[in-house]
């Protein structure tokens, strides 16, 4: 997946209304950060081979340490541990670790058999939905679109970047992805690896717009602001 994976991010936003936009971003593409660094050491190995499935022109030959399920599980832990050190955020933490996992989840359901459960399993998982560019869009982009609208009505912009910067991160994501699914594939593996760290811009931008936005959830407000020294119940008379 890639804009479900992003959906995920916005949907969570409504669970961990302290936790920004940016990280949540960050935590549903973590293992893909991970995936184009690791190719570039020659950890995994991936073949452009156009017409693997109908969606994806890749074949992915050998990524367990980013996307095998022992290694998810790990990457999750790890993510979810320095978020709660920083942060001291208990819900938050929570929150980023599922998703995290959940980017092994989604990639189980579109990928065809190709996910090792830990690195050296001969066991691989995948239920293919990649074998169908219809039933793809329609969930995914289902699923983008439900979170991108769960996001804006438990968010209200601060000020104009706010309302603008949410729109176009958005349209941006719709228009990347109906390149990918139709344009062509990668002309090379080096463009591939420099091309899938551009996720991290997105992270970013969601850091920024995040700032310009404000939770309206009913009970976020008693979580993200606390109350005015002077109402804090006391002890003493």
């Amino acid at each position: 997946m890639f804009i479900g994976h992003f959906g995920v991010a916005l949907a969570a936003k409504r669970i961990a209304p302290r936790t920004s936009l940016g990280t949540l971003v960050m935590a549903a593409q973590f293992v893909d950060l991970l995936w184009p660094v690791f190719l570039m050491l020659g950890i995994e190995h991936v073949l452009i081979a156009p017409g693997a499935t109908a969606v994806t022109p890749l074949d992915f030959i050998s990524y367990p340490f980013s996307h095998s399920l022992l290694a998810v599980f790990g990457w999750a832990c790890l993510f979810a541990g320095v978020y709660q050190m920083v942060r001291h955020d208990a819900r938050g933490a929570v929150c980023v670790w599922l998703v995290v996992f959940s980017h092994w989840v989604l990639d189980a359901l579109t990928h065809r058999p190709d996910l090792q459960l830990y690195p050296e399993s001969t066991t691989y998982v995948g239920l293919g939905l990649w074998n169908s560019r219809y039933w793809t869009i329609l969930i995914e982009g289902g699923i983008f679109l439900l979170a991108a609208r769960n996001y804006a009505k438990f968010t209200r912009p601060r000020d104009g970047v706010g309302r603008w910067a949410f729109r176009v991160f958005v349209a941006t994501l719709i228009v990347i992805y109906l390149l990918a699914m139709f344009g062509p594939p990668p002309p090379n593996l080096k463009t591939l690896e420099f091309s899938a760290l551009f996720i991290v811009l997105f992270v970013v931008w969601a850091y920024w717009l995040d700032r310009h936005r404000i939770a309206t959830i009913p009970w976020a407000r008693t979580i993200i602001t606390p109350p005015p020294r002077g109402e804090i119940d006391s002890p003493l008379p």
